[in-house]
């Protein structure tokens, strides 16, 4: 382990000792859970959601053919997002979401600028960053994978 700087609440440094195997496996799970939402609504109507009116909205930004890639979209949030937050082929489902975030932050909200209060490119971008990173870790530990002792 590498050597760390001292802790500002010394009386706390075991209790951080015993948890801290559990950061990544949190931010894997919220990472893949948050997206799930999202494709669930294109998918499968939730929260007001409608795959057609995706398309029509992909289509109008010129990202054709839409209605195939609501789908890809829709799928990617949902399926990836579930094999993120469980730990299962998390590589492959991480690098496809953050493309696909990539493509959001990049092609439909930077134009808005910066901050999502403006819906600019930061939530897009910020959850893209954590894909990466879960992409970097892999499945890591309180994973499907580790429990099939392998990781992908």
């Amino acid at each position: 382990m590498p050597n760390l700087p001292a802790s500002r609440l010394p009386f706390l440094d075991h209790v951080y000792a015993r948890v801290e195997w559990l950061a990544y496996p949190l931010v894997r799970l919220v990472t893949g859970a948050f997206l799930m939402p999202h494709g669930a609504q294109k998918l499968f109507g939730l929260w007001g959601g409608d795959i057609n009116a995706t398309a029509a909205g992909f289509a109008k930004l010129g990202l054709i053919p839409a209605l195939p890639l609501a789908y890809l979209v829709g799928s990617v949030e949902f399926f990836g997002g579930l094999c993120i937050a469980l730990g299962v082929f998390t590589r492959p489902a991480a690098l496809a979401a953050a493309v696909l975030l990539g493509v959001a932050a990049f092609a439909v909200h930077l134009p808005n600028g910066f901050f999502w209060t403006a819906r600019g490119l930061e939530y897009p971008l910020m959850w893209m960053a954590l894909c990466i990173a879960c992409m970097f870790r892999g499945s890591g530990p309180l994973s499907i994978d580790a429990a099939r002792g392998r990781d992908a």
